[in-house]
């Protein structure tokens, strides 16, 4: 199934989104803000428009009741010579109860109304605030209405959005250049490591991504991939060392079978059908069995995957194994096998307990001894024979692939030179130790001590 294609927003740079996105979202709430900033300064001053004209409503109200009605309509606040065309930024009436005007703050205005907060005045720029208040004079009831300009509300509200309209857009172009060189810097090792990956091949499995100085998830990112191409570094080492041994060790039996055929094509009757065949059966036996121990040598080599791990009484394993080596010439001593478990692979450990006991039983003269205990909070497995033994500069290379100490009787008796490199490697993904010592017995003493499984809280 095609993958879907992407939009427009996923075709551009992780640089370039993450600018756009941090500009956006700054600037919806920047532009809410900067509203609801005018709009509570704009209803402050307009709050104080009418507390003044509600305080000169009061006063005049005051003025009234206390000294009655003036002699003329415009004798209070006429003082200021303005031109009757343009209205005062505060002006008044007094009203009678039939509507009439009986006094005013400026003569020519027109009848201001009792209903409704807003009124326009001729000659006037802005709307005014209207304000009504009752006055009581010998009975008889008046309407003192006043009328405050709005102008200064208007003026100062345009005064503030001017420098928000310049600023907010300066705010916003910094921000974007900020989070594209900060971006772009975060993001540099990252380039740098796509750069160096491209590079890599096959063939350059060596070569490693820079990790850079700082902490953050770029250099867990680069720590991982590094860490990645160290085991695909391995993992092709491994193969190309499978294939070199692989080679190596199978030319000797395909060279055996080679020659035996070449004899039996040269000279027909010089070989029978039976001794043919029995070449050839022993011949791909010895490969059979190469094959299988250098692939249970790369597996295990290649972790802990795909094992079955669990609780493994190590003493039924050795003590099967000791009863298929028993026969009349060779005597296994299994008294000193006691009951052991440990925690690991049923099959790569009986694996291990096969590789030594077959390693005892071809270098023995007639004797095997086995020992199974617990040892210092862990198991220690002993395999003794009475052998050869094997020399102390060779006790740590023995474990080394292909390694015959007795080239040619290892190859008649069967050895492959790998048995005890697999026990090495199963025994240390098991988190134990092997190791050769001088046994009792005077020949050769392998001892593996493994972790005892963890108990149960």
């Amino acid at each position: 199934m095609a993958s879907p294609r992407p939009g427009p927003w996923a075709r551009l740079s992780v640089r370039l989104r993450t600018t756009l996105a941090a500009v956006l979202v700054v600037a919806v709430v920047l532009g809410l803000a900067a509203g609801a900033l005018v709009l509570l300064v704009r209803d402050s001053l307009r709050d104080g428009v009418e507390a003044s004209a509600e305080q000169r409503a009061a006063a005049l109200v005051q003025q009234l009741e206390t000294d009655g009605l003036p002699d003329r309509a415009d004798e209070d606040d006429d003082t200021d010579g303005g031109d009757a065309d343009e209205p005062e930024e505060l002006v008044w009436q007094v009203r009678g109860e039939d509507g009439t005007v009986v006094a005013a703050s400026q003569p020519g205005l027109p009848r201001l109304p009792t209903a409704g907060t807003k009124v326009t005045l001729p000659g006037a720029d802005e709307p005014y605030l209207v304000v009504v208040e009752d006055a009581e004079i010998s009975e008889v009831e008046y309407d003192v209405v006043v009328a405050a300009s709005l102008e200064e509300v208007t003026d100062s509200t345009r005064a503030l959005l001017a420098p928000l309209l310049v600023g907010v857009p300066l705010l916003l172009l910094l921000l974007a250049g900020t989070t594209w060189l900060v971006v772009g810097r975060a993001l540099a090792p990252v380039e740098r490591i796509r750069r160096e990956v491209d590079q890599i091949t096959g063939d350059r499995l060596d070569r490693r991504v820079p990790e850079p100085p700082t902490r953050d998830e770029v250099r867990r990112l680069a720590t991982t991939m590094n860490r990645m191409l160290g085991r695909l570094e391995d993992s092709r080492a491994r193969q190309q060392q499978f294939v070199a041994d692989a080679s190596h060790e199978l030319r000797s039996p395909l060279a055996a079978l080679r020659q035996t055929a070449e004899v039996a094509v040269a000279h027909p009757g010089a070989l029978d059908d039976g001794e043919l065949a029995e070449a050839v059966l022993e011949e791909s036996i010895r490969m059979q069995r190469l094959v299988e121990q250098l692939l249970v040598l790369t597996r295990t080599e290649a972790g802990a995957s795909g094992r079955r791990l669990g609780d493994v009484d190590l003493d039924d394993l050795l003590l099967t194994d000791a009863r298929r080596l028993r026969r009349p010439e060779l005597h296994v001593d299994t008294s000193g096998v006691g009951p052991a478990r440990v925690h690991g692979d049923e099959l790569a450990l009986g694996q291990v307990v096969r590789n030594l006991l077959d390693n005892a039983a071809r270098h023995a003269r007639s004797r095997i001894a086995l020992g199974l205990r617990a040892h210092d909070g862990g198991i220690e497995l002993v395999v003794d024979d009475d052998g050869h033994g094997i020399a102390p500069a060779d006790r740590e290379r023995v474990f080394d692939r292909f390694v015959r100490l007795d080239e040619a009787r290892a190859r008649d008796d069967g050895g492959s030179g790998l048995g005890l490199a697999i026990v090495r490697e199963i025994v240390a993904a098991h988190g134990g130790t092997v190791a050769v010592e001088e046994a009792s017995l005077g020949g050769a003493r392998f001892v593996v001590r493994l972790p005892a499984p963890a108990r149960a809280s």
